[in-house]
C-alpha cells in the first residue's frame, strides 16, 4: 500500500512511517521543512515538502492521487496559538480530506484528540484546541466518500509501547505510548472493516492486532 501522512515528522508520524516500511509498505510524509527530510527517509518514508496550512487543493490531491489511504497526524503543537489551532488543527485536516476526496482515495485515518467536541466551551487555548479537533472530526465524519476511522489517544506518552491496548468507543481517560498510537494507526489503514468507526485508546491488556480485529467485528 501507498500511504500518504500528514504531519510527516511528528513522534506519531515518524512511528508509524517506521512500521509501515518494515511492513512492506510505502510511506510517504509530509512535511513544512526541507530540513526533516533525512528524518523521515531514516524512517524508510518518502518526504514530500507541502505545507498544508497554504497549499492549494489541487496540489495536496496530486500527491495523494494514486495512494491507497491518507493518515492526517498533523498537529499546530502546544506551544502554538489559537489561531494556529484552527488552521492546522481543523483546517489542514478538512484540506486533506478535500484532496482525498478529488484523488480518489477513499481511505482515510485521523489521529484526533480524546474529548474533541465542536462545541467545547471555553476560553483556554486547550479548549480551542479540542473545538479545532471536534470541528475537524464532524467535517470528516460528514463525507460519504470517505472509508474514515477517527482515532482519539488519550494522553500521549513517549514511555515505550508495550503492544496492549484498549480500544473501544469509550475507554475512560489514561495515558497510552505514542509507540502504541503508531501501531494502532497501523492496523487501522489495513483494516477498511473499520470505517466508519470513532474509537478511543488507552493503554490496556489487548494487543493490538487482536483489538483492532475486535472493533472491526463489532
Amino acid at each position: 500500500m501507498r500511504i500518504v501522512i500528514a504531519g510527516g515528522h511528528g513522534r506519531i508520524a515518524l512511528r508509524l512511517e517506521r512500521l509501515l516500511s518494515a511492513g512492506g509498505h510505502e510511506a510517504v510524509g509530509l512535511i513544512r521543512r526541507p530540513e526533516q527530510a533525512e528524518d523521515l527517509r531514516a524512517a524508510g518514508a518518502e518526504p514530500v515538502v507541502l505545507d498544508l496550512e497554504s497549499a492549494p487543493v489541487e496540489e495536496v490531491a496530486e500527491v495523494l492521487r494514486g495512494a491507497d489511504a491518507a493518515v492526517f497526524a498533523a498537529g499546530a503543537g502546544p506551544g502554538s496559538g489559537t489561531a494556529r489551532k484552527d488552521t492546522v488543527d481543523r483546517g489542514a485536516a478538512v484540506l486533506l480530506a478535500d484532496a482525498a476526496e478529488r484523488a480518489g482515495v477513499r481511505r482515510f485515518v485521523v489521529v484526533s484528540s480524546m474529548g474533541a467536541d465542536a462545541r467545547r466551551p471555553g476560553d483556554e487555548v486547550f479548549d480551542v484546541y479540542l473545538r479545532a479537533k471536534g470541528a475537524a472530526d464532524d467535517a470528516i465524519r460528514s463525507r460519504p466518500g470517505l472509508e474514515w476511522t477517527v482515532l482519539r489517544p488519550g494522553m500521549l506518552t513517549d514511555d515505550a509501547g508495550t503492544g496492549l491496548v484498549r480500544l473501544e468507543a469509550a475507554t475512560g481517560r489514561g495515558p497510552v505510548p505514542r509507540d502504541d498510537v503508531a501501531a494502532v494507526l497501523a492496523e487501522l489503514v489495513e483494516t477498511p472493516a473499520t470505517a466508519g468507526l470513532t474509537l478511543e485508546l488507552v493503554g490496556g491488556s489487548v494487543p493490538v492486532a487482536v483489538a483492532v480485529k475486535d472493533v472491526a467485528g463489532n
